[in-house]
């Protein structure tokens, strides 16, 4: 090992990372092995908006206003784990000094799909008289109409509705980026990243219900950038 400058070795620090399509939280735990380099592993949660998803507005005499996603069925959140590898290519001996240098990541993903429940009008017999009422309804590959017709559909339901029916699906994430610390032999970790993330599953991640013009996709490929904070010890 070289340890030339080392005075701590280890670190901890919080990742609030921002994308294209989402945002995410990520704990990170690394072992400082050279002036120049530092294994991590980190763990993070996130959610990831496809960039066809447009908000609608819609005002009806029973629901009142509401918005909704048309089309849309499920809400996509990332549970990932992962290596990963700093590596500093300037010289990193200066107390508050600038290290610039590069990281990268590989590990599993676990797609997380909360159902997605819109308020829908509808028509039901009530004291022997047909009257419109709102239920909320999730998709469930046989209500089509529900999610596409708009005339019908008064907003969305709470976004707390259906936690507790979410699926999983496992697959692959990783990123690359640029790293750039400030102070980077102090004892707190302060730093950016940016660059680029992706998430890959075995097939498809149903964020649509799917059409000739809509299809849902199984890789997601993003433009990240990272602010990372926490503090280094012995």
């Amino acid at each position: 090992m070289d340890w030339k400058g080392i005075i701590y070795k280890q670190e901890w620090s919080l990742d609030l990372r921002l994308h294209e399509n989402g945002a995410a939280i990520a704990y990170n735990s690394g072992k400082i092995k050279a002036y120049n380099k530092t294994n991590y592993y980190q763990v993070e949660l996130g959610f990831t908006k496809d960039p066809r998803e447009k908000t609608q507005s819609r005002i009806s005499n029973i629901g009142g206003s509401g918005t909704f996603t048309f089309g849309k069925i499920n809400s996509f959140f990332n549970l990932r784990a992962g290596v990963g590898v700093k590596k500093y290519l300037s010289e990193k001996e200066k107390r508050r000094g600038v290290a610039v240098g590069y990281t990268y990541e590989i590990g599993p993903s676990i797609a997380l799909m909360k159902p997605y429940y819109i308020d829908v009008i509808e028509v039901e017999i009530i004291d022997n008289q047909m009257r419109p009422v709102l239920n909320s309804v999730r998709y469930d590959g046989e209500n089509d109409a529900q999610f596409l017709n708009v005339s019908s559909i008064s907003g969305r339901s709470s976004f707390l509705k259906g936690f507790d029916e979410m699926s999983v699906r496992a697959g692959l994430q990783g990123k690359i980026g640029a790293h750039i610390a400030m102070g980077a032999f102090d004892k707190y970790v302060k730093a950016f990243e940016t660059g680029l993330m992706f998430d890959v599953y075995p097939s498809k991640i149903p964020i649509f219900i799917e059409s000739e013009a809509v299809k849902n996709n199984r890789l997601f490929v993003r433009v990240y950038f990272n602010i990372q904070l926490g503090s280094r010890k012995n």
